[in-house]
C-alpha cells in the first residue's frame, strides 16, 4: 500500500519557537522543510535530530522578504517530498524602540521581514498547498497587551493577522485553513534579548499562570490546528499567552 507522505514547512526553524514547531510537526509525522535566514548550523543540526529519530527533513534558506527565494523554498520542499500541506509563517525579527526614536532602517527592516515576508510566504502557500492542508501564521500578543516600544513590530503582526484571516476566506472550496497563532511573552533567545532580569521576572509574573511560556506551548497549539483535531477551525487568532491579555 502506497501512503503519501504529509509536508510541513516552518519557516523560522533554526531556533525558538520554530525548531520546536519543526520538532513537535516531525514527531507527529510531517516531512520536515526547516528553514532559516542567515544561520546555516543550528538548522541543518535540527535536521540531523529529526532524521536520527526517524523523521524526515531538509534545510531551506531563503530571505523571505525575497518574493523569488520564497518560492524557491517552497520548490525545495516540493522537490523533496512532493508537495506541501502545512505550512507554518514563523520568521521575524524583533526591533523595539519608542515611534519617536525608531530609525528608518529599524522600521523598514521588520516591515520587510515580519509583513512582506509573511505576505510572500501566505501568497505561496495560497499557491501550492494541497487540498485539505493548513497555513498557520505567527503574530504576537503584544497586539492586544499594546505595549510601550512593541509599536512597528506589533503593527507588522497586526496587519498579518488580517492578512491571514482574509486569506481563510479567499480559500473556500479547497477545504484550507488559515489561523493565527499569537504568543505571548514566551522563553526563546529573541525574547530574553536585551531585556533586564527585573523585567523578565515582571512579564513573568504578568499571565495568572504565573510563568513564561515555553516555546512547546505554542507548538502544541500549532500541532493542535495543523492535525486532525483543527480541521474546524478557521480564519481565527488564537493567543496562548496563559491569560496576560
Amino acid at each position: 500500500m502506497t501512503t503519501t507522505l504529509k509536508t510541513a514547512l516552518v519557516t523560522g526553524a533554526s531556533g525558538g519557537i520554530g525548531a520546536a514547531v519543526a520538532r513537535r510537526l516531525a514527531a507527529d509525522g510531517f516531512a520536515v522543510v526547516v528553514h532559516y535566514g542567515g544561520r546555516a548550523l543550528p538548522a541543518e543540526t535540527l535536521v540531523a535530530e529529526i532524521e536520527a529519530a526517524g523523521g524526515k527533513a531538509i534545510a531551506a534558506q531563503a530571505d523571505v522578504a525575497d518574493p523569488a527565494a520564497a518560492a524557491a523554498m517552497f520548490a525545495a520542499g516540493e522537490a523533496a517530498f512532493g508537495g506541501i500541506d502545512v505550512v507554518v509563517a514563523n520568521a521575524g525579527v524583533l526591533d523595539l524602540a519608542p515611534v519617536a526614536e525608531m530609525s528608518d532602517e529599524a522600521f523598514d527592516r521588520t516591515i520587510a521581514v515580519n509583513l512582506k515576508g509573511a505576505f510572500n510566504v501566505l501568497r505561496e502557500a495560497a499557491r501550492r498547498v494541497r487540498t485539505g492542508g493548513r497555513i498557520v501564521s505567527l503574530s504576537t500578543s503584544v497586539v492586544g497587551m499594546l505595549l510601550p516600544s512593541y509599536g512597528a513590530y506589533a503593527a507588522s503582526k497586526a496587519a498579518v493577522e488580517t492578512l491571514t484571516q482574509i486569506l481563510a476566506k479567499e480559500l473556500r472550496g479547497r477545504e484550507i485553513t488559515a489561523n493565527v497563532v499569537s504568543p505571548g511573552p514566551t522563553a526563546t533567545p529573541l525574547f530574553f534579548e536585551g531585556k533586564s532580569p527585573e523585567l523578565i521576572e515582571r512579564l513573568a509574573k504578568a499571565p495568572p499562570l504565573e510563568r513564561l511560556g515555553t516555546p512547546e506551548d505554542i507548538a502544541g497549539v500549532i500541532a493542535f490546528l495543523a492535525g486532525p483535531d483543527g480541521t474546524w477551525v478557521n480564519g481565527q487568532v488564537l493567543r496562548a499567552n496563559g491569560g496576560i491579555v
